[in-house]
């Protein structure tokens, strides 16, 4: 996935609300939107280098949206996060149409109502079998090992307790763990913000939900789809 509008760099000084980030942009304050709702604490540290992309609208009250930032790890060494929550539904739909895990034959739907709630995608096989995916955007990293939500999320245990149900009436039904970053080791849930997300998770997991982790090659303008990322439960 590739932004289309500019992209520019800048250094983080403060975040207000959730939405809402100051980030000095060649030389001037900028009030810029913030592309993900969740704590991001350990991401928008005071004078991180961050990624903006221009907004074309002059309407609007931000100029900017922070994509991405650079994270200091403990080595001395820094990693590029992709922070954008909108992105990873974008990375996976365009790794579908390649044909990934359904075939190049399957139809592709998006925000697809089931139940009480709506999945990110269904993907009809050549066979014509029906399956749906749910997919969560990962960005909490601590000492390789990245970890979801970052908050507690009601709205992610509803999910997957209804891809339990849809698995149960004969759909096929995945989780994809979008890790919006490179070179991690593993995916665990987080146990300590969100012990319910994890119970869940299991639960899926034994009846027949299909748990997958990627990571992403993440550039200042681009997000892709790269490798599996090992998955631990227990």
């Amino acid at each position: 996935m590739n932004y289309t509008g500019k992209v520019v760099e800048g250094v983080f000084i403060s975040r207000p609300n959730r939405f809402i980030a100051y980030v000095e942009i060649e030389g001037k304050e900028e009030k810029c939107h913030v592309k993900n709702t969740g704590r991001c604490k350990e991401l928008l540290v005071k004078g991180c280098r961050v990624y903006l992309e221009k907004s074309d609208n002059p309407n609007r009250s931000t100029g900017f949206d922070l994509i991405a930032t650079e994270k200091r790890m403990e080595n001395g060494t820094s990693i590029l996060i992709n922070m954008d929550s909108q992105a990873p539904n974008s990375v996976v739909e365009e790794w579908l149409k390649k044909g990934e895990l359904f075939g190049l034959d399957s139809s592709i739907k998006r925000e697809v109502k089931y139940g009480d709630s709506r999945f990110d995608f269904s993907i009809t096989d050549s066979l014509g079998h029906v399956s749906f995916l749910e997919v969560k955007g990962c960005t909490l990293e601590n000492n390789g090992v990245v970890m979801f939500p970052d908050a507690p999320t009601e709205r992610g245990v509803k999910h997957i307790r209804e891809l339990i149900k849809a698995k149960k009436e004969g759909y096929g039904a995945y989780i994809l763990i979008l890790v919006q970053m490179k070179g991690v080791k593993y995916f665990v849930p987080n146990w300590d913000t969100h012990p319910e997300f994890g119970e869940a998770l299991r639960e899926a997991e034994k009846n027949g939900v299909v748990i997958l982790s990627y990571d992403s090659i993440v550039t200042p303008t681009s997000v892709d789809i790269s490798e599996p990322v090992s998955i631990i439960l227990s």
